[in-house]
C-alpha cells in the first residue's frame, strides 16, 4: 500500500466529527473502497455482518432504499468507520470526538469504546425501530434558516395545538431543525416565517426524529444496546444529549437511549470543544455539513471534511475523494 505522509499538526487541539442522517448519497465510499484492500475489507465485513449487499446498496442505490432511516444508519457508520481507520492507520488523533445523532455510534466505534460489528447490529436495529415508531405521514421536521432560537419555540408551542412540535436539533445560530406531528410541523414552519425566518425547509424523513414521538424507542433500544460490551474510550466524546465530554462506558447506554428524544445540542458542543481548546476538526464520513455548521458556530475554528479532495490532500497527502452534496443533517 502506498505510504502517505502526514502533514504538520496545528497548534491547539483536535476533534473528529462524525455525520449523521442527511449526509448520505448514492456513490459515498467508492473512492476509499477503490484505493485501500483494509478499507474493502471493512465493508466486506459490513456485509457479512448484515447478512445483505449493503455496499452494493451504497455504491449503486436506489437512492430511495438508502434514504430508508435502517439503511441509512448502518450506511453512514461503515463509511466514518473507514475513514476513522485510515485517520488511525496515519498516526492523526483526536483530543475529543463527537457525533451528530447517529454519528455518536461512529465516534464511539473510532474511540475504541464500541466494535464495529456490534454498532453495526446496533444501529441497524435502531434505525429499524425508529422506523416503525411513528406511522409515514404522521410526522415530520423542518429546518428553520435564520431566526432566534426563543422565536423558534414560541412558534413551535403556538403551532402545537395540542400536537407535538419542538426544536430537535440546534445546529447553529444559524440553522435549527424542528420535528414532531406534520400538521404542526408545517404550522410551524408558516409562523416562524412570519416571524422572520430567512427559509423553512420540510426535510425529507421517514420519521420525527428527537422528539417525543420517539419515546417508544427507547425501551427497546435499551434492550438491545444492553447486549453489547461498551468500553471506555479512548478519548472524550462530547454527547448530544449533554454537550459535555463522556469517558466513563457506564454511562454511554444512558447517554444513547436518552439521544432519541433529547435535543442535538450541536451548537454547545462546538462551544464546549472551543472553550477545551480545540482549534480545528476534522469531519469524518460522508459530505461536509459539519464544517459548514462549525464555521457558522467559530469562525476561528479550521474545518477540514475528508470527503473532499482538498481536505483530503491537506491531510493524507495524496489520494481524492468523491465530492458531496451539502444536506442539513437530521
Amino acid at each position: 500500500m502506498t505510504e502517505i505522509v502526514q502533514t504538520e499538526v496545528t497548534t491547539g487541539k483536535t476533534a473528529f466529527l462524525f455525520p449523521g442522517q442527511g449526509s448520505q448519497r448514492v456513490g459515498m465510499g467508492k473512492t476509499l473502497f477503490d484505493a485501500y484492500p483494509e478499507i474493502r475489507a471493512l465493508f466486506a465485513r459490513a456485509d457479512e455482518v448484515l447478512d445483505e449487499p449493503l455496499t452494493q446498496m451504497m455504491f449503486e442505490g436506489p437512492e430511495e432504499t438508502l434514504q430508508l432511516t435502517a439503511n441509512t444508519q448502518p450506511a453512514l457508520l461503515t463509511v466514518s468507520t473507514a475513514y476513522g481507520l485510515l485517520l488511525k492507520q496515519r498516526g492523526i488523533r483526536a483530543d475529543y470526538m463527537a457525533g451528530h445523532s447517529l454519528g455518536e455510534y461512529s465516534a464511539l466505534v473510532t474511540a475504541g469504546a464500541l466494535s464495529f460489528e456490534d454498532a453495526l447490529r446496533a444501529v441497524r436495529a435502531r434505525g429499524q425501530l425508529m422506523q416503525q415508531a411513528v406511522p409515514e405521514g404522521l410526522g415530520g421536521m423542518a429546518a428553520i434558516l435564520k431566526l432566534d432560537l426563543e422565536k423558534i419555540r414560541d412558534c413551535c408551542h403556538q403551532a402545537a395545538r395540542g400536537e407535538l412540535c419542538a426544536p430537535a436539533n440546534l445546529n447553529s445560530p444559524e440553522q435549527t431543525v424542528i420535528s414532531g406531528h406534520a400538521g404542526a410541523v408545517a404550522r410551524a414552519c408558516e409562523l416562524c416565517k412570519s416571524a422572520g425566518a430567512k427559509r423553512a425547509v420540510p426535510l425529507k424523513v421517514s420519521a420525527p426524529f428527537h422528539c417525543r414521538l420517539m419515546a417508544e424507542v427507547q425501551p427497546r433500544l435499551r434492550r438491545v444496546l444492553e447486549f453489547f460490551e461498551f468500553r471506555a474510550p479512548e478519548v472524550p466524546i462530547i454527547t448530544n444529549v449533554e454537550a459535555q465530554p463522556n469517558d466513563d462506558p457506564g454511562r454511554i447506554v444512558d447517554l444513547l437511549v436518552s439521544q432519541v428524544t433529547s435535543t442535538v445540542r450541536w451548537t454547545e458542543t462546538i462551544q464546549k470543544m472551543a472553550e477545551l481548546g480545540v482549534t480545528r476538526v476534522i469531519e469524518v464520513g460522508s459530505g461536509k455539513v459539519l464544517c459548514g455548521l462549525t464555521r457558522q458556530i467559530d469562525r476561528d475554528m479550521t474545518a477540514i471534511p475528508l470527503d473532499d479532495e482538498e481536505g483530503f490532500h491537506q491531510l493524507f497527502g495524496e489520494g481524492e475523494t468523491p465530492r458531496p452534496t451539502s444536506k442539513i443533517p437530521q
